[in-house]
């Protein structure tokens, strides 16, 4: 039987970085835009890697893209993009940092016609799963079942990320 990850997060130490993240991330809504992008961006680079290796790097990456402020990534130039790929800190991965760089630059786009990126997601609240797929394969790079999925149930616009029995899903339902 698998294991849960309120399961597994559960019997984590009090100081793991998963431990932490189940309770004080994982599943809690986010509202600020580059908040919003910051988890895209970790969810994208955890793409065939560990999602504990992306936690214990999620500092490194708050440095490496300007706390995740979208109006900067968008303007990266190439000298940026060459220093990315230089920063042993991050996942230097060319196909995921240009993922980072040309989302940003769609969500300026998003955030001019929605207002932000957090009102163009509530707009597209009630689709399904598969609807969000699409809509963020059409809209996104790098944005497979798996990334979307995460990203939505990470966000609190897809549910399942708690278990009804876990003390954090009813910290989250008061929300």
């Amino acid at each position: 039987m698998v294991q849960s990850y309120c399961q597994y997060a559960l019997n984590e130490p009090e100081d793991s970085v998963h431990k932490r993240y189940h309770d004080t991330e994982y599943g809690f809504p986010l509202t600020d835009d580059n908040q919003l992008f910051c988890r895209l961006v970790l969810e994208i680079n955890q793409a065939g890697l560990s999602w504990t290796t992306i936690l214990k790097k999620a500092a490194n990456f708050h440095a490496a893209y300007d706390n995740f402020e979208i109006a900067k990534v968008a303007n990266y130039t190439e000298a940026d993009h060459l220093r990315l790929m230089a920063d042993a800190g991050i996942i230097r991965n060319r196909l995921k940092i240009n993922a980072a760089i040309v989302n940003a630059q769609r969500l300026l786009v998003i955030q001019q016609e929605f207002g932000s990126f957090k009102n163009w997601l509530d707009n597209h609240r009630s689709l399904t799963k598969e609807q969000w797929t699409k809509l963020f394969k059409k809209t996104f790079l790098f944005t497979g079942g798996e990334i979307v999925n995460e990203f939505l149930m990470s966000t609190a616009y897809l549910s399942g990320a708690h278990e009804e029995t876990c003390p954090i899903y009813a910290n989250i339902a008061r929300l």
